[in-house]
């Protein structure tokens, strides 16, 4: 595969993106990709309608990206997000977990909505959740939104620095999926997994490289080395890290249309490590008994 563009890490509405799935595979298409992953939080809603909509010559690789957390060695929870990719989305402890987390984000949103709501900050969180499908994941873009509708804040990255990061006084933390647990399940879905921006200090700690080391035993596929997050001297360590342990290495843009100020194939993946991770998905399927239609 020469001249291939692929990005492996795009989120539509169905979650916390703007774009609707047939619209980002539009600007997929239109931006010059080749190949595109829909990776929405906790779901697998927008896989169909952005399957109907596939323009001509654009490959859909249907995912998600699972809200997932490690334990760090001082007692606190790290928040790791897993890339999930070719999985089967009927798989029962995947569709219970999914379920759950997106409940989780619910109370979340509303927890949050409330306290700020009770300082008087003009946020209605039963307006933000009726604006969602029923059981689309909610998360903390939806409540930026709202604040940027009601003219508190110019854009959603000032209603993060001002109200809703790690440490600022609305925040609220979830219960996510124990990082192992996810790895496992999507296993025995016949899926393969890939670590979402493990060095993107900004989010909060980073991974550390003996954590990747043990989910890379645990069947780990892949981790995510270039993201707009990392800088170039994250890009090297993970690089190196990766082919240490085996690992594909993979490029994503981590697009969420207007939420972010991230360009759809900022970031793009290999075609050589695109086809590892492919061979991967096809033993993984074949071990876990499934039957999947190959992207």
């Amino acid at each position: 595969m020469v001249d291939v563009r692929i990005d492996l890490h795009t989120h539509s509405a169905v979650s916390d993106g703007t774009d609707s799935p047939a619209e980002l595979v539009r600007i997929a298409a239109e931006s010059g990709l080749d190949v595109i992953a829909l990776t929405d939080h906790d779901t697998t809603a927008g896989w169909e309608a952005a399957a109907a909509a596939l323009p001509p010559g654009l490959r859909l690789v249907p995912g998600a990206e699972l809200s997932c957390e490690l334990p760090a060695a001082d007692g606190r929870k790290v928040s790791v997000h897993v890339l999930a990719y070719l999985f089967d989305p009927d798989a029962p402890a995947l569709v219970a977990e999914q379920r759950r987390l997106r409940q989780e984000r619910r109370e979340r949103l509303r927890a949050m909505a409330e306290r700020m709501a009770a300082d008087g900050l003009p946020v209605d969180p039963d307006e933000i959740l009726a604006g969602l499908a029923p059981d689309a994941p909610a998360g903390r873009p939806h409540l930026a939104r709202a604040l940027v509708r009601a003219g508190v804040v110019e854009n959603v990255n000032e209603a993060f620095a001002r109200f809703l990061g790690v440490g600022r006084g609305y925040y609220v933390p979830r219960m996510d999926t124990p990082v192992e647990t996810a790895v496992d399940m999507i296993a025995a879905a016949g899926g393969v997994t890939v670590l979402a921006h493990p060095f993107a200090n900004s989010r909060g700690p980073a991974v550390s490289e003996e954590a990747i080391g043990e989910l890379a035993e645990r069947g780990l596929a892949g981790v995510e080395v270039d993201h707009p997050e990392h800088d170039a001297k994250a890009r090297k360590r993970l690089r190196a890290l990766a082919d240490d342990l085996g690992l594909v290495r993979t490029g994503s843009s981590d697009y969420h249309g207007a939420n972010k100020t991230i360009a759809i194939g900022q970031e793009t993946t290999d075609p050589e490590q695109f086809e590892a991770l492919l061979a991967r998905a096809g033993d993984a399927s074949q071990r876990a008994g499934t039957r999947r239609t190959a992207p």
